[in-house]
């Protein structure tokens, strides 16, 4: 069993060079149409980002639940963490962008608005920089902590760091649903100042972590096919494959349960936000998303044999790639560009944004023993049967 990854000069060059290519397209799309980059900028970072914070959630939540079947698969959730720092920086630079992307941070937008002068006390510029400090200063520190625990169980052994990684998940968990939530809402809830939803941080907070998830087993299955854990049987699969089939139905849930209940209330202030992404160009992603994120990932892997074959598993992963990007696209654009535009400056920078993401996880990776071999549930992992 390979200890470690070894990453190849090819993999390295071809993700930088990809990274530095996209960073090459967001510098035209700023120097063409700034208003776009910024929006795709943002579309971006909260993409990967949430994935980031997806896998932290994950991560924690196998230490407080005690999970066997997961230990020996702990390295990849941890390094996919380890992107939240490199996102903490462009979002940071965000900053620049805050006048083209939210509408509330325009002066003279307070006026003749009441109602932004109401939520002025909370949606302000000032205030608004000093939770995106706290809010990455917290995610950062919880990931630092959780890794530094991670690594030092495998060095010691025994049970005692085993036990402050329980707790540190605990804490964790604790601050994601406080402050992913106030997050969504910053990010990208306040794009529509006048709109809000009860749901909308949860549907969020519920995406990060499916789609996160996803990205983790995608990871693990392909380190599996180049004979990384050859541990992995036909009952890690289906736990795989049922984590994915649970989390689409949650995400279905509350799509349905937010429309449903602004479209039953029919309270013009909250059904504007469906209007423009039910009509005109926007409808045929406002299916898409239902379809990509719930549809196809719940009627494909709701087969026991399906859900146990990476023959299913994997596209189904691809095509939830794709369908998280449709759902912050409706999230982001309609309120920012208000065009639909999806062309070379969407893919690039998207290519771009995603291979340093590959990068920043392959350097963790290869940081530390892909297997944590002094995890005390690493025997149940590896013996793992129904």
């Amino acid at each position: 069993m390979e200890d470690r990854i070894t990453l190849s000069g090819k993999f390295n060059v071809i993700t930088l060079a990809l990274a530095l290519l996209g960073l090459g397209i967001m510098a035209y799309a700023f120097f063409v149409d700034p208003q776009r980059a910024w929006a795709d900028f943002l579309l971006n970072n909260f993409y990967f980002l949430s994935l980031g914070i997806g896998a932290g959630f994950f991560f924690s939540l196998q230490y407080i639940t005690q999970s066997g079947w997961s230990a020996g698969f702990k390295r990849i959730p941890e390094a996919v963490m380890m992107y939240i720092p490199v996102a903490a920086i462009f979002f940071v630079l965000l900053i620049f962008g805050i006048h083209s992307l939210y509408h509330w941070s325009h002066a003279d937008a307070l006026a003749d608005d009441a109602i932004l002068v109401h939520k002025s006390t909370y949606l302000n510029t000032t205030f608004f920089y000093v939770r995106l400090l706290i809010f990455f200063a917290l995610w950062i520190l919880m990931a630092l902590l959780l890794r530094k625990a991670s690594v030092k169980e495998d060095e010691v052994g025994g049970k005692k760091y085993f036990y402050k990684s329980e707790f540190l998940s605990k804490v964790f968990i604790f601050i994601i649903a406080i402050t992913f939530s106030l997050a969504s809402f910053d990010w990208i809830m306040s794009i529509d100042p006048h709109w809000y939803s009860a749901l909308f941080a949860l549907k969020n907070f519920v995406a990060a972590f499916y789609h996160g998830s996803a990205i983790i087993i995608l990871i693990i299955l392909l380190l599996n096919g180049k004979g990384y854990f050859p541990f992995l049987n036909k009952s890690h699969l289906h736990d795989f494959g049922r984590y994915i089939f649970m989390l689409s139905i949650l995400y279905g849930y509350f799509w349905f349960s937010q429309f449903m209940l602004i479209w039953y209330g029919n309270i013009p202030e909250e059904t504007i936000y469906y209007v423009v992404r039910v009509h005109d160009g926007w409808k045929y992603l406002f299916y898409a998303d239902i379809i990509l994120n719930w549809a196809i990932p719940f009627f494909i892997l709701l087969p026991v044999a399906s859900s146990r074959s990476k023959a299913f598993i994997i596209p189904v992963i691809i095509i939830l790639i794709v369908g998280q990007y449709i759902d912050l696209y409706l999230q982001i654009m309609p309120g920012t560009t208000h065009t639909l535009q999806i062309g070379f400056i969407e893919i690039g920078s998207f290519i771009g944004f995603g291979s340093l993401f590959t990068f920043i996880i392959g350097r963790s990776l290869a940081a530390a023993p892909l297997v944590a071999r002094n995890h005390p549930y690493l025997k149940e992992s590896m013996n793992h049967h129904f």
